[in-house]
């Protein structure tokens, strides 16, 4: 679990419910997506209805679209999960497939992500893929949004150090 200074605006943390908006914002707001990427990514939409060859219609929680430091751009669909609610790998398939078919980002990188609420704002993030056969988990992290004086020199040193996995 990494430890990161919570930037959630405090009116959104006090009126914020424990659902997938919430994460969503939560995410957003802490610019998770970035973090857990490595690019700089921003939200396109939230909620995006569209119908997909051999699937019908679909969800996406938000879509991102990023760019690394060479310039390859991507296209990262967010699926978030609260309470006792589970990842799925239909979604995982659906997102994946929505961003291989649809037109407009072809040229960019597919990096679907889920995300999901842990406890005592722990948010745990999973970058997955499909390769036409099954989904898998490329990568996964914990994130633990807290006071940036909560952080101390012996975190920072696991951080750098990279073994904080």
């Amino acid at each position: 679990m990494r430890k990161i200074p919570d930037a959630t605006p405090e009116i959104i943390t006090r009126y914020a419910l424990t659902d997938e908006q919430s994460l969503l914002a939560k995410v957003r707001y802490n610019r998770l997506i970035d973090v857990f990427l490595g690019i700089a990514a921003s939200s396109l939409q939230n909620h995006l209805r569209t119908k997909i060859p051999n699937y019908g219609q679909i969800e996406i929680d938000e879509l991102y679209v990023g760019v690394d430091s060479r310039g390859a751009q991507f296209i990262v669909p967010v699926q978030a999960k609260s309470g006792n609610d589970v990842l799925g790998a239909i979604q995982t398939i659906q997102d994946f497939t929505f961003c291989q078919t649809e037109e407009k980002y072809r040229g960019c990188i597919p990096r679907p992500v889920s995300a999901q609420f842990l406890t005592d704002d722990t948010i745990a993030l999973f970058e997955t893929t499909f390769d036409g056969n099954e989904v898998s988990i490329v990568q996964e992290r914990h994130y633990k949004l807290t006071d940036s004086n909560m952080i101390d020199v012996g975190d920072l040193k696991l951080y750098s150090s990279g073994n904080a996995d």
